[in-house]
């Protein structure tokens, strides 16, 4: 069994495919070591286990909005694409989506998953309750005024439990516009950031690091933000354009300023096209909005080396959050996303050179995706690490939900010894 990309086999001796919640217990506590896999978009080994893997696809999919609390409780193995399906038939929205709506909204919560806009938190910000399985099998639900437990799990690892349900806060259905700008001056781009990036509802830049432009700004604006045909210097694209150079846009979701609504503007492709597998690796560095400019002349520094490796690289911004281990914890942040080639040891071998470019500016890896476990100073990054560190610990005291880069991240190794 792969993982979407198919960089890598995982480890599990057993996979089981629960019908229930109740079944789903039974299998963990049961298990000296146990994972469950939604919908396998990590591309490093966080979900990974030498024990069970337990697939979420076989659970009910429940989603049941509640129009008093504004409020919609949502099964963990749910995708986003069908529970937004479901939302925009209500009339209700959530604030924002990742670039791909396949993924499913345990997983992309888990991991610290998120779209892009200066004001909107990561997709972990719309929780308001979170369903899980303890390693006892114990079935729990952890709420806002559950306080410093909640917030420890939102963005969880999976070392806390499995994920189950949660209930994401809702807000009347909006419409959006959608518009690509080309070939923005990097030297405009620089001195003028968090303009650019302010300037609709969700801004996503494009490049690969080369060259004095980047080459897609996109643009997803709401129906009262004005429509923009220049920024900076970039100029409106005259038709469809897809992130790659020279690849077709029909899978990507509608531009050209044609009004649509947000589950069909948001991301950038569309849910009824399947994501290619095996074709590309992934690594995201967040860091303080304020260091983007000198953090993105540093890292254009690397062109050379990048690009040869890069499809593209994505930037976005993200608000601040409460989440102990969300890499956007009290901090608006940029997010400067790596789309690779599907070269694993070549970028493996880059990573590291990149991660000490980015450090000085407080960068926090993505957890789904590539980084070096052992090239980060946790504590200095996360400030309530070592009380998410303490709770895995007293949660999880013989490491049934642990693995070896979890182990890795942790510091110290289970109980257990492995």
């Amino acid at each position: 069994m792969k993982n979407w990309a198919g960089n890598l086999e995982y480890s599990s001796a057993k996979v089981e495919r629960p019908e229930s919640v109740a079944e789903l217990a039974q299998i963990v506590e049961r298990a000296a070591r146990v994972k469950a896999l939604g919908s396998r978009h990590s591309f490093n080994r966080v979900g990974d286990t030498d024990g069970v893997h337990v697939l979420l696809d076989a659970l009910p999919q429940h989603i049941a909005l509640d129009t008093d609390r504004n409020t919609v409780r949502v099964s963990g193995g749910v995708s986003y694409g069908a529970l937004c399906r479901t939302l925009e038939q209500s009339g209700v929205a959530i604030h924002n989506l990742a670039s791909l709506p396949h993924i499913s909204v345990a997983g992309a919560v888990q991991t610290g998953t998120h779209g892009s806009g200066v004001d909107n938190p990561s997709l972990a910000g719309a929780v308001q309750s979170i369903d899980l399985v303890r390693p006892s099998g114990e079935t729990v639900t952890l709420s806002r005024e559950d306080g410093d437990e909640f917030l420890a799990s939102v963005v969880g690892l999976g070392a806390l439990g499995i994920v189950t349900g949660l209930e994401l806060a809702v807000q009347p259905s909006f419409e959006m516009r959608q518009r690509v700008l080309e070939d923005l001056p990097w030297e405009r781009a620089l001195a003028a950031f968090p303009e650019i990036m302010s300037s609709a509802y969700s801004v996503s830049l494009f490049t690969n690091y080369a060259g004095d432009t980047i080459s897609q700004v996109w643009l997803k604006a709401l129906g009262s933000e004005p429509p923009l045909t220049e920024l900076f210097g970039a100029t409106a694209a005259l038709g469809p354009r897809h992130p790659l150079p020279d690849v077709s846009a029909e899978n990507c979701t509608i531009q050209l300023d044609e009004p649509g609504q947000w589950l069909d503007r948001l991301p950038h492709f569309r849910h009824e096209f399947t994501p290619s597998k095996g074709e590309e690796l992934q690594s995201e560095f967040i860091l303080p909005l304020e260091h983007a400019p000198a953090a993105l002349q540093a890292v254009r520094s690397l062109a050379d080396k990048l690009a040869p490796l890069l499809f593209v690289s994505e930037i976005r911004t993200g608000a601040a959050d409460e989440f102990w281990l969300s890499p956007f914890y009290r901090q608006q942040s940029v997010a400067l996303h790596f789309t690779w080639k599907p070269l694993q040891a070549e970028v493996e071998a880059l990573l590291p050179e990149l991660e000490d470019l980015l450090r000085p500016f407080g960068a926090r890896p993505h957890w789904g995706k590539l980084f070096s476990p052992g090239g980060h100073d946790w504590e200095t990054l996360y400030p309530r690490f070592a009380g998410f560190r303490s709770l895995a610990s007293s949660h999880d005291p013989e490491g049934k939900f642990r693995n070896a880069l979890l182990d890795s991240i942790l510091g110290v190794p289970a109980a257990s010894g492995r």
